[in-house]
């Protein structure tokens, strides 16, 4: 489980694990793949922060080498940003109809894609279409080897019910490094070669 600390302000996006709001924040480790396999070398931290109008996720990801889209856009969403270096959440509001489901990503550059995910009916989801108004911020450490993706959240885009304290959500936490190979960071694993796997996600509580 991935607790969120609630934070009574809303804060500006920075991208650093330093600052009073992320630096003693919840935490969880990505260190295998999605078949449960370790992977060698530092794990991916993701931390978790709350308002009353947001969810923020800051992942730290360490690297040996990038895999950068050219020409990034950050002012439009990127399609199959999952092609390149990404972090990515998966949230669901709703226990029994676990196949709905919404999609973020971040890129070390800054870009970004959301989509309203329906594993059982796919004429019904929203897909690339719809827009949750979320946003991102990213940089790069080249020294340390480490890029960091923040993430803020409207939870209007992810639950109908406004957040409370105690309340959980469906989560899953990934992210996707490297060039070859290709390597696939879960938090919790899904046993299957995708991450669209909603049987497998965990739970982020609100605290």
């Amino acid at each position: 489980m991935l607790e969120s600390e609630f934070s009574r302000q809303t804060f500006e996006l920075t991208a650093d694990p330093t600052t009073p709001e992320w630096r003693q924040a919840p935490s969880v480790r990505a260190d295998r793949d999605y078949l449960g396999e370790p992977i060698a070398g530092p794990p991916t931290e993701i931390r978790s922060r709350w308002t009353a109008e947001h969810l923020y996720l800051l992942f730290i990801c360490p690297y040996e080498e990038l895999n950068l889209k050219p020409d990034p856009s950050t002012t439009v969403e990127t399609p199959r940003l999952w092609n390149w270096d990404v972090a990515e959440a998966f949230i669901g509001a709703d226990f029994t109809q676990i196949a709905r489901y919404r999609e973020f990503q971040v890129s070390p550059q800054g870009e970004w894609i959301d989509l309203d995910i329906n594993r059982q009916d796919r004429e019904a989801q929203g897909g690339m279409g719809w827009n949750s108004g979320f946003t991102v911020k990213a940089r790069i450490d080249r020294a340390a080897k480490i890029w960091y993706g923040e993430m803020r959240i409207p939870f209007s885009a992810i639950d109908a019910r406004p957040p409370e304290a105690g309340r959980e959500l469906r989560l899953g936490l990934y992210r996707i490094a490297g060039v070859n190979p290709r390597i696939y960071y879960a938090w919790r694993p899904t046993g299957q070669t995708t991450f669209h796997v909603p049987e497998a996600f965990g739970t982020l509580r609100l605290r």
